[in-house]
């Protein structure tokens, strides 16, 4: 029989999660450079059973590129706040007296992202300190309950409770000045944020400023089951389905197990699980908003901040260009994170200055 030379022909596929092609040149480079090495073809944290994650996080996680923050002589304490069915963790960031003097300081209260799933007290660690060090407030990072263990309204209650907690309870302790007060989150922690602004503005709370980054705004773009409708309004969800590290796959995922699958029918109309349907915007905090171009996310942050300003708020809005979803973890390696500290570290300062 006669052996032949040739070779059949090569047929391959994407790698798990890789970057579609016709989005890689809309990125900047060092992120592709940098996500094709250590994230394309490795699964991501919603295609792993959560119990397995619960069980063992840094089997699963891969992080990259994020600058560290030296502590110096900040002082950070964790406190446990009491909240219904039991307690979280606040993490307090104290600046130094010798930059900052010792007379009352001003508020920023941190609502970290993770998809109302993942995510924790490391979450925004770098960027908690970078705010105590350069602006001189006084940080609380809450580690608020997560789903789907703790579905909705729990984390919405937990970070509501914990603002009350600070108020009522730690303004002697750590000599704050709560007529400066701050909130502000990314992505799920934008979304609990602007939740709590509107909660504070109800309440009659005075709230100085909103830091809103790549924030869900909309959960009523997807059925009940998970699926995105079809007449949902934002271009990005269709243009960017594909995108990474958040695409509309993984915005599913984070539906069902923040809010349960099917969503129950009182949830149909409920403007915390989609403050986009907030009756009113009026008297809200000033805020900043801030979107990424290459987020599945981005066009519903554009329109909230257009809400909040067709209602008289006050609203910078900033869009970082070829920056990915977490642009902001990376502010090590991509330019665009190194801007968004420029513009956070910028907005925080004035909104908080006597």
């Amino acid at each position: 029989m006669a052996v032949s030379t040739k070779v059949a022909e090569t047929i391959s596929h994407p790698l798990l999660n890789s970057i579609p092609p016709s989005l890689i040149p809309h990125f900047e480079p060092t992120y592709i450079e940098y996500y094709n090495k250590y994230s394309a073809g490795r699964l991501a944290t919603h295609q792993v059973p959560i119990e397995s994650f619960r069980a063992d996080p840094d089997a699963y996680l891969t992080t990259y590129g994020r600058a560290l923050v030296e502590q110096g002589a900040l002082k950070i304490t964790d406190q446990k706040c009491p909240v219904e069915g039991g307690e979280i963790i606040i993490r307090i960031f104290e600046p130094e007296i010798e930059k900052f003097g010792d007379g009352e300081k001003p508020v920023y209260v941190n609502f970290h992202g993770g998809g109302w799933v993942f995510g924790g007290l490391q979450t925004d660690f770098e960027f908690c300190k970078r705010v105590t060090h350069e602006v001189g407030a006084v940080v609380f990072d809450v580690d608020y309950r997560l789903s789907p263990e703790f579905k909705f309204p729990i984390p919405v209650n937990d970070c509501w409770e914990a603002i009350n907690w600070i108020r009522n309870y730690k303004k002697s302790e750590f000599n704050l000045d709560l007529s400066r007060l701050a909130i502000g989150g990314i992505s799920a922690g934008g979304h609990l944020s602007a939740i709590v602004a509107h909660m504070c503005r109800d309440a009659s709370i005075p709230l100085t400023f909103q830091l809103l980054s790549v924030p869900v705004c909309d959960l009523h773009i997807f059925a009940p089951d998970g699926t995105l409708l079809p007449t949902q309004p934002y271009a990005s969800y269709r243009d960017l389905a594909n995108t990474q590290p958040l695409p509309l796959e993984r915005m599913t995922y984070f539906h069902r197990q923040f809010l349960g699958n099917p969503r129950p029918k009182e949830l149909d109309d409920d403007w915390k699980v989609s403050p986009m349907r907030a009756s009113s915007f009026k008297g809200l905090a000033k805020a900043l908003v801030i979107t990424a171009e290459m987020d599945v996310l981005k066009d519903e942050g554009v329109a909230y901040a257009k809400k909040m300003r067709d209602a008289g708020v006050e609203v910078e809005e900033v869009q970082i260009k070829g920056a990915p979803h977490l642009v902001m973890q990376m502010d090590g390696i991509l330019e665009g994170g190194k801007e968004y500290n420029r513009v956070t570290i910028k907005a925080l300062k004035e909104a908080l200055a006597k």
